[in-house]
């Protein structure tokens, strides 16, 4: 088992919703077993996208998970922060409305909830 961090969902539009989770990670391996131990939830396993981004010693990896960009965005966050050896994801149930570029907003409110949770603050 690992360290998963789940808050849930941490905002909703136009019907969408959002959840974030994470865990400090130190391999692809690592990273994989996160995703299983979410998806083992079957309301996560059903999301729409379960996209995430993760900062290794060896580098970054993200998936977009039909979301396509949200890898990026979440990506970005977790460098501008700073925060190493994690995974974030970032969970959207589609709820029936074109979010537009909204979609990226909403993406990046998860991650700003989930960082102010895990308090990575310098």
């Amino acid at each position: 088992m690992t360290d998963l961090v789940r808050l849930g969902v941490v905002l909703t539009d136009r019907g969408s919703k959002y959840a974030v989770s994470g865990a400090r990670v130190a391999s692809r391996a690592e990273i994989d077993a996160v995703l299983n131990e979410l998806k083992s939830d079957k309301t996560y396993a059903k999301a729409t996208h379960n996209t995430w981004a993760a900062t290794l010693p060896t580098g970054a990896l993200k998936a977009d998970d039909g979301e396509g960009g949200a890898g990026m965005v979440i990506l970005r966050m977790m460098q501008r922060a700073g925060l190493e050896n994690h995974v974030i994801i970032v969970t959207r149930w589609y709820g029936g409305k074109k979010l537009g570029g909204d979609r990226f907003r909403r993406v990046q409110d998860a991650i700003r909830t989930y960082l102010d949770q895990i308090d990575v603050a310098h």
